[in-house]
């Protein structure tokens, strides 16, 4: 039964990931490394992480502006990790069970524009 209850619990979140990514424009998923991610063109913005090598996590990764994710660790270490492979170059985790949508559509919004393309950031006004 606890198996079903998490695999519910990790569906439900990467459906709140699924609207919020395929939203923004020039979006796509499919995917990469095993679990759902997110390509703006042929770029990763955004990666759903359901227990990844049982580190217990349902989260996404993502990049964050220069600087960021340093303040992130440090301000909420419940929420924000430092993600393997990509977490070196600057990307945040992020635990879904404590963040709003609200939060989590800004993280998002910021992880496209800093890889969306410059014409598709032109045509959206960033």
């Amino acid at each position: 039964m606890e198996d079903a209850q998490a695999y519910s619990i990790s569906g439900a979140h990467l459906a709140r990931v699924r609207r919020l990514c395929l939203a923004l424009p020039g979006t796509s998923e499919r995917l990469s490394h095993g679990e759902p991610t997110f390509f703006v063109h042929k770029k990763v913005f955004v990666m759903f992480a359901n227990n990844h090598h049982n580190d217990g996590r349902v989260a996404v990764w993502l990049p964050a502006p220069p600087g960021a994710q340093a303040e992130l660790l440090a301000a909420a270490p419940d929420r924000f990790f430092k993600p393997p492979y990509v977490g070196v170059r600057g990307w945040i985790g992020i635990e879904l069970d404590p963040i709003d949508d609200a939060a989590l559509a800004a993280h998002i919004d910021m992880a496209w524009t800093l890889i969306a393309p410059p014409r598709l950031r032109h045509a959206r006004g960033v």
